[in-house]
């Protein structure tokens, strides 16, 4: 039986473990995906700390993922031997509860999740339900594509449906894994897009991804800041820290929405009148399904939005993983197969 190597996770809080295991077989309506690359996103704290109930170990973390089909299983004839594709957080949906009688596979009542309800990434081949695969333009190849899985598609799905239209003042919180994507889809998008960051050092960067303004909180309170550019349409707020996101919503301009993803665990410290005073809207956004993922990379790839990363090959993955929840990498870190 052919073998591949891959990292797991024995136990909650257990360390990364290189192994080498069988090459899985897809089964009906899956594909197998010989992995390129493979991003390192916060979210895998979830897996390597066992911070998601009931999760079965040994289990392999990894939900950014681009490669190619390597094999697919009965029922599936979208999905052909060599194509380029990519998987992200969204792993699949039941298709027959009411969400998905919708269409709304994302806010499926039985979701599958990458890495959760079955082995991810981190890995030389990985299988998948069919239904969580997206298309990959040739234009980006894997290490590029595979942050837009996750950090990508969370930010400009988000950005895309908030309602904003072109002009609009849209402030992005943030200039991380997920902020340096936000400022340049915002841009990308014809938003008047502001950066918001702590520290002066960040501004050239800001600028350089195609914020018109940049606001240095360190300097003065952000909120007061945007509403001298007039109050935003939207604030996408990307770095998880609640006090930091709550601190925006007196910048939000008449109807304005303070725009949720970064994943932070404390309450948001927002009053009732700060939001009946304005009509302001507070909206948290999950990821998307395969297609808003192939709607990602295709923007991306006509457009010029990148993710700034650091590579690692798989054997270096404590490295890589440490770089990542550490906050030194700039901005997203992905493992590499076969060097």
């Amino acid at each position: 039986m052919p073998k591949m190597k891959a990292v797991q996770v024995g136990k909650p809080g257990g360390n990364f473990e290189i192994v080498e295991r069988p090459v899985p077989e897809p089964g009906k309506a899956q594909v197998r995906i010989k992995v390129e690359a493979c991003g390192i996103c916060h979210s895998d704290a979830l897996v390597k700390e066992g911070m998601w109930p009931g999760l079965q170990y040994p289990r392999v973390p990894g939900h950014e993922i681009a490669g190619r089909i390597d094999a697919v299983g009965s029922d599936v004839s979208q999905w052909k031997l060599g194509q380029r594709v990519g998987v992200g957080w969204h792993g699949g949906h039941c298709f027959v509860c009411d969400r998905c009688r919708r269409g709304d596979f994302i806010l499926c009542q039985f979701e599958k999740i990458t890495a959760i309800s079955f082995d991810g990434g981190y890995a030389e081949y990985v299988v998948v339900p069919s239904e969580a695969v997206a298309a990959m333009p040739d234009e980006l190849p894997a290490d590029v594509a595979a942050p837009l899985m996750c950090a990508g598609i969370t930010v400009f799905n988000s950005l895309r449906n908030a309602g904003a239209r072109a002009g609009d003042t849209v402030a992005v919180q943030g200039i991380g894994g997920l902020g340096h994507l936000g400022i340049q889809y915002a841009r990308q998008m014809g938003f008047r897009t502001v950066a918001i960051g702590r520290g002066g050092d960040k501004e050239a960067l800001a600028r350089k991804l195609g914020a018109h303004e940049y606001i240095d909180t360190s300097q003065g309170d952000p909120a007061a800041a945007l509403q001298k550019l007039g109050g935003a349409y939207i604030a996408l707020t990307t770095a998880p820290d609640s006090k930091s996101m709550a601190a925006l919503v007196d910048g939000l301009g008449p109807g304005g929405k303070l725009l949720v993803v970064g994943a932070a665990m404390e309450p948001l410290n927002i009053t009732p009148l700060q939001l009946i005073m304005a009509r302001r809207d507070v909206q948290g956004w999950p990821s998307g399904t395969a297609k808003d993922s192939e709607e990602t990379l295709r923007f991306s790839a006509l457009s010029g939005v990148r993710p700034m990363i650091e590579r690692y090959p798989l054997e270096k993955v404590a490295e890589a993983y440490e770089q990542m929840i550490s906050g030194k990498a700039r901005f997203r870190v992905v493992l590499t197969m076969g060097g």
